[in-house]
């Protein structure tokens, strides 16, 4: 088989299927996987597949690079984000140390947890930083950095190091894609990095994510799915993921 008539098969197959794996290509054409992973590349540039992990997926099962403004997520999903920042912070405990990961939906969280004593926020979000300011019995850090105008949230070496010479009892983090194959991710690589040290110093993790973020792969991948505690989202949430995060033994609570 000539290369372009491989390279054309394997669009077919991940139209007919919405993904294919480098291994199952890999034996499909008893060629090898490196040879594989270059037809996937020259795909992706192409525009043709959206290259991933140990695969590809459709290009229209991923968000992009481009990222909606913090203003522009405030006006998405209200209801949903509503209930699921109450849920969240019905598992917040006076005395405890929480991160509130930047964005729309942890914002509902701080919204809801102002009566709590005893209380240390620590967060890239000056959004939340600036909804909880004021209040007496939260003491609040807000990690230095680089400040990302159109999300108002910190990123950067600055506030990743400051992150790691602190630990928290419960995380909620937001993601604007979630897939079962590779977990939860960020259109940007910047806010990956400091999501991922948040999950590293934390000892319970929550995803907190309505459910038209699932099933989407965006740019930079933060960790798997199965690296959180549990996860909070509407009854919308497909099926397959119910199902998936059950057998992982994982905290489920839909609203």
């Amino acid at each position: 088989m000539l290369t372009e008539e491989r390279r054309g098969e394997i669009v077919s197959l991940l139209h007919k299927n919405g993904k294919v794996q480098v291994r199952d290509l890999s034996r499909h054409f008893n060629i090898s996987e490196v040879t594989i992973r270059a037809d996937l590349k020259e795909l992706h540039q192409r525009g043709l597949v959206f290259k991933s992990h140990g695969g590809a997926v459709l290009p229209n099962l991923v968000s992009g690079n481009t990222e909606p403004t913090l203003i522009e997520k405030f006006g998405k999903n209200i209801d949903e984000k509503e209930r699921i920042g109450a849920a969240a912070a019905e598992l917040i405990n006076d005395g405890e140390t929480i991160i509130l990961d930047s964005g729309s939906t942890t914002h509902e969280i701080a919204k809801r947890i102002k009566n709590r004593k005893d209380l240390t926020v620590i967060t890239n979000g000056v959004n939340i930083a600036l909804e909880l300011v004021g209040i007496k019995d939260i003491q609040i850090i807000l990690l230095g950095g680089i400040l990302r105008h159109n999300a108002l949230s910190v990123i950067g070496h600055f506030a990743e190091e400051i992150l790691m010479q602190l630990t928290a009892d419960k995380l909620f983090i937001a993601a604007d894609g979630c897939t079962l194959e590779h977990g939860i991710s960020t259109p940007r690589f910047e806010e990956s990095r400091i999501n991922q040290v948040m999950v590293s110093i934390s000892r319970e993790k929550y995803l907190t994510a309505d459910s038209s973020k699932f099933g989407k792969n965006s740019l930079s991948r933060i960790v798997s799915l199965w690296e959180m505690n549990g996860v909070i989202s509407d009854k919308n949430l497909p099926d397959e993921f119910v199902k998936a995060i059950k057998e992982h033994d994982l905290k489920l609570i839909l609203v």
